[in-house]
C-alpha cells in the first residue's frame, strides 16, 4: 500500500511522522512537508516527498496540492501526525476519501471533546483527576492565573509548547514567546509533582486495539521524551480504554498523565501517534502497522501485552544529503 505520511521534522522536538514512517518500512511511503529544512526527508525513508500549503489557508489549497500528489505518487492513504493539521484532515475526511484517499481519524465531534480546554470536565467522566487549569487570552489573565494558582506553574500554548515557571518574569516570558507563535488561548496550569507517564493507543470507534505504556525518564527542554522505560500501569491501561470507549475513539492518541504515587493526573491527549510510536514497534506492538490493516479493513487481533523494563532512548545522529535536494525541494516543491 502506498502510504502518505506528515511530521517529518526530527530535531530535538521531534514530529511523530520518522517513527510511523519506521513502523510502516514495508510500504511504499511518500513524505509530507511543511519545511524543506526537515531532517526526516533527508533519511531515505521516503520513495518521495513534497512540500505541502500551510493548513491555515484552507481546504481549497490543501486539496488542489493533495489531488496533485494522488495524480502524481497514487497515494492510498494518508497519516496525518500533526497537531495543527489535524482539525482540516479530520472536518475533510469524507472529502478527502471520496479523492480515493483512505484516512482513520476521529469525529470532529471526539476531537473536539478532548481539546485542553475542555480537558478540566472530561476528566470527571474518565474518574481521574486534572490540574487546576487557566484559560488566558491576556497578559492581566496570566498575572492574575499565577497569583491563583502560584508558582512553579506551566505555562502552555493550546497546541504547542509548555515552560514550566517559576516566578512571574519566567511566565511572562513564555507568555510572549508561545503567543508570539501559536496565537491564543493559552492556558495556564497548576503543577503536579510526581512522575510522567504516557500511554500510546489505537482505537477502532468501539474498544482499544492495542497500546504500550512508558514512564519518562528524561526529557528536553520542551518536555519531549529523551528516555523512558515501558511499564504496566493499570490505572493508566484502564483510564486509556475507559477513554476510546466512552467517546467511540478511532485512530491513535497519547493518553498524557502525572503519577503522584496515589492519582493519576491527566495532562493531555493527543490526537495522533507520538513521536516515541517506533519504540511500541520495537516491543512487539506496531501500532502504525494494525492501523493500515484496519483502513484495508482486516481484522485485528487486540494486543495489550510487551515486554516490561526496556528502555527507550532518544539520541542524534548525522547523516549527509546533496545540497541539489534542498533547492529541487524548495524550487519544485517536490523530491
Amino acid at each position: 500500500m502506498k502510504i502518505a505520511i506528515s511530521g517529518l521534522n526530527n530535531t530535538d522536538n521531534p514530529a511523530p511522522g520518522i517513527g510511523v514512517a519506521k513502523s510502516l518500512k514495508g510500504h511504499n511511503l511518500i513524505g509530507l512537508s511543511y519545511d524543506a529544512n526537515e531532517p526526516g526527508i533527508y533519511q531515505g525513508l521516503f520513495e518521495k516527498v513534497y512540500l505541502m500549503p500551510y493548513p491555515s489557508l484552507g481546504y481549497e489549497e490543501f486539496k488542489q496540492r493533495i489531488s496533485y500528489i494522488k495524480e502524481k505518487s497514487n497515494i492510498e492513504a494518508i497519516i496525518p501526525t500533526l497537531d495543527a493539521e489535524l482539525p482540516l484532515y479530520i472536518k475533510y475526511q469524507n472529502e478527502i476519501e471520496k479523492l480515493g484517499i483512505k484516512t482513520y481519524l476521529p469525529s470532529l465531534e471526539c476531537f473536539e471533546m478532548r481539546d485542553k480546554s475542555k480537558l478540566p470536565e472530561f476528566s470527571k467522566k474518565l474518574g481521574v483527576k486534572h490540574p487546576k487549569t487557566i484559560q488566558i487570552t491576556s497578559l492581566d489573565d496570566l498575572i492574575l492565573a499565577t497569583r491563583t494558582l502560584g508558582f512553579p506553574i506551566m505555562v502552555k500554548g493550546n497546541y504547542y509548547k509548555a515552560y514550566k515557571a517559576y516566578n512571574l518574569d519566567e511566565a511572562i516570558e513564555y507568555y510572549y514567546k508561545i503567543s508570539n507563535e501559536w496565537g491564543f488561548p493559552l492556558l495556564a496550569q497548576q503543577v503536579i509533582s510526581g512522575v510522567e507517564i504516557n500511554y500510546v493507543g489505537l482505537g477502532d470507534g468501539k474498544e482499544l486495539i492495542a497500546g504500550v505504556g512508558i514512564k519518562k525518564l528524561s526529557t528536553t527542554e520542551l518536555g519531549k521524551v529523551w528516555s523512558a522505560v515501558s511499564i504496566d500501569n493499570k490505572a493508566l491501561f484502564e483510564v486509556s480504554k475507559k477513554f476510546v470507549e466512552t467517546i467511540g475513539w478511532r485512530g491513535a492518541f497519547e493518553f498524557e498523565a502525572m503519577s503522584d504515587g496515589k492519582d493519576i493526573y491527566l495532562i493531555e491527549i493527543n490526537p495522533r501517534f507520538p513521536a516515541w510510536v517506533h519504540f511500541a514497534t520495537m516491543l512487539g506492538i506496531n501500532l502504525p502497522e494494525m492501523m493500515i490493516k484496519l483502513i484495508q479493513g482486516e481484522k485485528v487481533e487486540k494486543k495489550y501485552d510487551y515486554p516490561l523494563e526496556k528502555m527507550y532512548i532518544r539520541y542524534v545522529e548525522e547523516t549527509m544529503a546533496d545540497f541539489k535536494d534542498f533547492t529541487t525541494l524548495i524550487s519544485k516543491k517536490e523530491l
